[in-house]
């Protein structure tokens, strides 16, 4: 079993290749999150929205992190950013996922 550790190093290397790389910028945050490191996954979430603003993905696990920390109004707002970004890219599953957790935010 690869640590996790072991994981973010290597996609560490990986991203030094090619710093834009969405997918590493994204395994990255995921490892972070999976750690209990919110606040590094949502740095590096934030790393994938600015390469790809219309990641509804990054988005929707941005929010978790953010929930997680007890930051409910914060996870709403990025929610909100990632459906509009799901809707304008098209990708109808997305959507559905980011409205349904939205919605389970309640107000």
């Amino acid at each position: 079993m690869v640590m996790t550790s072991d994981r973010i190093e290597k996609l560490r290397k990986l991203l030094d290749a090619d710093p834009g790389d969405t997918f590493c910028l994204y395994a990255l945050a995921q490892e972070y999150a999976k750690r209990g490191e919110q606040d590094e996954a949502i740095a590096w979430f934030d790393h994938v929205i600015a390469v790809e603003p219309g990641h509804a993905y990054a988005h929707f696990h941005k929010a978790r992190s953010l929930e997680s920390l007890g930051r409910k109004d914060d996870a709403r707002e990025v929610l909100q950013r990632g459906l509009k970004a799901a809707s304008a890219g098209a990708d109808p599953k997305a959507a559905h996922e980011l409205e349904e957790y939205l919605q389970s935010l309640g107000d």
